[in-house]
């Protein structure tokens, strides 16, 4: 296994070499990168390794601006000294992430892990990461402004349940069951909307996390989902999807 380590502080790329060889000799680290550019550089000039150990914060810059300029999308563990809110990004979009001060059990841990995903596996990774970006920097909506007659009302996003497409409409759902037409589209909302806090279950639901009541299974592979507040209708994790969903519910 050929592993690239971009990692900006000389002692702690060494060190994390040493962790790398007393886990197993046999992993080859064919490259320590300590910038972007050169990070940009080198992944231009050579093939993609089968792992990257990725820093977050380097001296020019940091990792998601070297993930934007590489052609390839090879695994990912993240090194990070983030809090644990936004280390939940990292392990939705990533093999997993190694909290600095690194230690050695956890890097076995997530070493093991890569070594246990299939092909299909590593190439499935999300990839999201300029998601990740915007968890860490709080860029997304906050509130919605809904009309209501002739007044204007604001709804918080903590108090949201779900989006629901009806009848050519989009309807915000609080959890006390109340509800308001807006003028925006699920696609549009996908982007705008907190990946860790809210999931797109099909093509008509948009649902946060604080609305689940029950999980069941349900024919065909899907699952059947109980909300709160309770729809008058089945509400379903479409089959394409479930395998998204189980991740987003157990990071």
């Amino acid at each position: 296994m050929d592993v690239v380590i971009v990692e900006d502080e000389r002692l702690s790329a060494e060190k994390l070499v040493r962790m790398i060889n007393k886990f197993d000799p046999s992993i080859e680290v064919i490259a320590t990168i300590d910038s972007v550019k050169k990070g940009v550089e080198w992944f231009k000039e050579n093939s993609p390794p089968d792992l990257v150990l990725l820093d977050i914060q380097l001296s020019d810059g940091t990792g998601f601006d070297l993930l934007k300029e590489m052609d390839c999308s090879p695994p990912i563990i993240f090194t990070t000294a983030y809090d644990q809110y936004a280390i939940k990004a990292f392990k939705f979009n990533s093999v997993d992430y190694l909290l600095k001060p690194l230690d050695q059990s956890e890097l076995e841990h997530a070493l093991e892990k890569y070594k246990s995903l299939d092909k299909t596996e590593r190439n499935a990774q999300n990839h999201s990461f300029g998601q990740v970006d915007q968890i860490i920097n709080g860029e997304f909506k906050k509130r919605f402004l809904v009309k209501i007659g002739e007044q204007f009302q604001k709804v918080e996003v903590p108090q949201i349940a779900f989006f629901k497409y009806d009848d050519g409409l989009t309807y915000i759902y609080n959890l006390e069951g109340q509800k308001w037409p807006i003028d925006l589209s699920l696609d549009y909302l996908e982007n705008m909307l907190h990946p860790l806090e809210f999931f797109r279950i099909n093509r008509k639901m948009f649902i946060s996390l604080n609305s689940i009541h029950q999980i069941h299974t349900y024919f065909n592979s899907r699952l059947l989902l109980k909300l709160k507040p309770e729809v008058d209708e089945e509400v379903i994790v479409s089959r394409d999807r479930v395998s998204d969903f189980k991740r987003w519910m157990d990071v």
